[in-house]
């Protein structure tokens, strides 16, 4: 207990600010006095009680800024993710076998020797990747942000990094920084870019971190597989992950990266997520995912994989999903989720207060499958007409979808307007908004900007909620959007 006390004395004076060592010194004194429930605080980003040095740390430094750093990405709602990396060479096969789990993960599926995967580099050569091309597809979607790997769990990094060669300028015969061409497309079309980081699993560093085939098993030396990756996984962190993570804080010009996106902390204890955390004041504008620390405390919002929160969750949460079936590219992957799909998906994460970072995984030449294209560009001629029910929008009031599609919502000086959108338009042309009691100032479809006349729907509240009266077709037949005005906010039964 005294070391722990002395180590955290001297980490706070060395290198933070008073307001946090006041803090960490009040609970190392309060911890050794016995008294272990005064020491526990909470957690603002959950609502969960934790006596994590970790948590308090950044609550200490980074919770004060929280809601002004969040702003652009709460109102933001939509995102690509790329992955892309070497793994997209052998493209899920590997001599003859195809891959049962997902690309990026090949190394780790199929236990690669170090060199035989490092030898990949030498046939990575994206010569026809076009940072403007990829800015303008997800600008084009309706996207407003980009978080792409910029290191992945095979330690290759997809930047000019300085620390070794094992990087995307200096082991392939490309010799470019996607990064530095992803950050100038990005700034000049106005786009936020964001960097994905897995500061523990590295599977060709020595001493990086391997997971059990599992991104939450704990760190063991056991799940090497190649005597290459023994080593200290505290020297990795010094000499590879905090030396990387400086360079990408500090190479890209102001506001980049806007996210630095961790991932699969195995092993990373509280002391260890410390080492870390002083890094963001490079950058202290910049967000965090919550996957820096293996308990998951510390971070700007919460990242639920693969699937949509059934009530949604507390605070800020990111679902990220692919289009087909893996993140990283798939020669074999067709699998490819309609439009109609990948909108209700929008719509329903933004119907319970989170965003969407979809996913994109580019071929090794550089680039994106054609039939994720499509399905973006589908998305973005939707939110062209439907935008101003997602974006800037908070979960709706009723805290439940409906049978008939779902809800979001803006409030303002005027009032309160829901938007209400109808994934199966009634026959009758009658759409009960059940439980609500408040009274309507005028209901209307949403149509295109250019339109700007609305010939206004009657609304007649009942004792079961309010009644719209619908033309006979839906405008729209993958969701069509009912802009419904109240005063105040919602009375809801």
């Amino acid at each position: 207990m005294g070391a722990t006390i002395e180590r955290t004395m001297k980490m706070n004076i060395s290198s933070n600010g008073m307001k946090r060592t006041a803090m960490m010194l009040a609970l190392a004194i309060t911890a050794a006095a016995g008294n272990v429930k005064a020491a526990v605080t909470m957690n603002w980003r959950s609502g969960s009680a934790t006596n994590d040095p970790a948590y308090q740390m950044w609550a200490a430094d980074y919770g004060p800024t929280h809601q002004q750093r969040m702003k652009w990405w709460r109102q933001a709602k939509f995102g690509m993710f790329i992955h892309w990396g070497i793994y997209s060479v052998p493209a899920g096969v590997y001599q003859g076998q195809q891959s049962h789990h997902i690309g990026e993960w090949i190394m780790r599926d199929f236990n690669i020797p170090v060199a035989t995967y490092a030898a990949y580099a030498k046939q990575f050569d994206p010569t026809n990747f076009n940072a403007e091309q990829w800015v303008r597809i997800a600008k084009s979607a309706g996207m407003k942000y980009i978080v792409i790997t910029a290191k992945h769990h095979d330690g290759f990094a997809m930047f000019h990094s300085k620390v070794g060669h094992y990087n995307i300028y200096d082991a392939t015969p490309w010799h470019h920084d996607p990064l530095a061409q992803l950050a100038a497309a990005c700034r000049k079309q106005g786009i936020r870019l964001g960097f994905y980081y897995s500061e523990a699993q590295d599977w060709h560093h020595p001493g990086g971190a391997a997971a059990n085939k599992h991104p939450e098993a704990d760190l063991d030396s056991a799940h090497h597989w190649d005597p290459a990756q023994k080593g200290s996984f505290d020297d990795y962190l010094k000499n590879v992950a905090i030396p990387q993570v400086k360079e990408l804080l500090t190479h890209y010009g102001p506001g980049i990266p806007a996210v630095l996106w961790w991932d699969t902390p195995v092993g990373m204890t509280p002391d260890r997520a410390e080492e870390l955390l002083p890094l963001l004041k490079l950058k202290p504008g910049i967000i965090i995912n919550n996957r820096l620390d293996s308990r998951h405390l510390t971070g700007d919002y919460q990242t639920p994989e693969q699937k949509i929160p059934a009530a949604g969750l507390k605070g800020n949460w990111e679902t990220c999903m692919t289009i087909n079936h893996t993140w990283g590219y798939e020669s074999f992957d067709h699998n490819w989720k309609s439009d109609e799909t990948l909108i209700h998906n929008l719509i329903d994460i933004a119907s319970k207060g989170g965003n969407y970072l979809l996913n994109v995984g580019p071929t090794s030449t550089g680039v994106i499958p054609q039939p994720e294209v499509d399905r973006l560009l589908a998305m973005g001629k939707w939110l062209k007409v439907n935008g101003p029910a997602i974006y800037g929008t908070s979960a709706s009031p009723f805290g439940h979808p409906f049978a008939w599609g779902r809800c979001t919502e803006k409030t303002g000086p005027d009032g309160t307007t829901l938007y209400l959108h109808v994934w199966d338009w009634p026959q009758d042309g009658k759409l009960l908004v059940p439980g609500l009691k408040s009274k309507t100032q005028k209901a209307y479809l949403l149509k295109p900007s250019f339109l700007w006349w609305h010939k206004e729907l009657p609304a007649a509240n009942g004792a079961d909620g309010v009644t719209l009266t619908l033309p006979k077709s839906a405008p729209d037949k993958i969701s069509s959007t009912i802009v419904l005005k109240i005063n105040g906010a919602p009375e809801i039964e």
